[in-house]
């Protein structure tokens, strides 16, 4: 791809790949959230044969499972930053490094799209999952996965209030809407698509072994205190209560909706 991507929170800044702890971030995510993904395109009537798109596709855990499910099809696997995707893995993975807010693919192309924590940091997120669903084939699904935050002052532990309205902040300073993914099922509905569906998957902080968010705030810290949104102290406070098993929390839901596209390509400007 030859198009010079746009600068966003996903090639400069917080979400780069260049940000200390990002591998760490994408590994957390996969470890996490994987099982669900899978169960819910496990659900779906995937062919061998099927042509498929990951969209913002991270450390690549969906891209592979998706290049083995389809053996006899293909898998496009685009990000703006592709370090931490491995090619030679599978024959039938092609990795595309480009900004899918200026990608513009064939209509009827795929039999599969797929996004995971991409669109809430889209500032055109809702003309990109319109674009998308001109990309399916006649018959093609797309399931878009999000993350729908919980109100920070919910929580029942004062220094979570304090640190998840700190990453909110954050994140939304950085142009992330993260309760945008409630409107998923109504979006796929009003773009045309059929049979859409929904299911929700908590995030759990906290628990031992089950926490998936310090890597998360670890990553994010160095942001949350230039800001002088949270202090050392906090970081130090939270590390001692993940050690704690009665320590347990849900700060979001990742919201996962998909749909169909009918049957018959209509026309689309040239």
């Amino acid at each position: 791809m030859t198009q010079q991507p746009a600068t966003t929170p996903y090639n400069t800044g917080l979400l780069s790949n260049d940000a200390h702890h990002e591998r760490d971030r994408l590994a957390s995510i996969q470890r996490n959230v994987d099982a669900f993904t899978t169960g819910i395109l496990d659900g779906l009537p995937i062919q061998g044969s099927w042509n498929c798109l990951e969209l913002g596709a991270g450390a690549g855990s969906i891209a592979h499972w998706l290049a083995e499910r389809c053996p006899a099809g293909r898998v496009v696997a685009v990000d703006l930053d592709t370090r931490h995707l491995d090619a030679g893995r599978t024959t039938n993975l092609e990795i595309q490094e480009a900004d899918i807010t200026r990608e513009d693919y064939a209509p009827g192309n795929f039999d599969l799209i797929h996004a995971r924590y991409l669109f809430c940091h889209l500032a055109e997120r809702d003309e990109v999952i319109a674009q998308a669903t001109r990309w399916l084939s006649p018959g093609g699904w797309l399931v878009i996965e999000e993350p729908y935050h919980l109100p920070a002052d919910t929580s029942p532990f004062p220094l979570v209030r304090r640190i998840l309205d700190a990453y909110q902040r954050t994140y939304h300073k950085h142009g992330a809407d993260m309760t945008w993914a409630r409107g998923l099922p109504a979006l796929l509905a009003r773009n045309a698509l059929t049979e859409v569906t929904f299911a929700a998957n908590p995030g759990c902080m906290g628990g031992l072994g089950k926490d998936r968010w310090l890597p998360l705030i670890t990553q994010a810290a160095p942001a949350l205190l230039a800001d002088g949104l949270i202090t050392e102290g906090d970081l130090t406070e939270f590390a001692t209560l993940l050690k704690d098993p009665a320590f347990i929390d849900i700060p979001q839901f990742t919201i996962s909706a998909w749909g169909r596209r009918s049957g018959k390509i209509p026309n689309v400007p040239a």
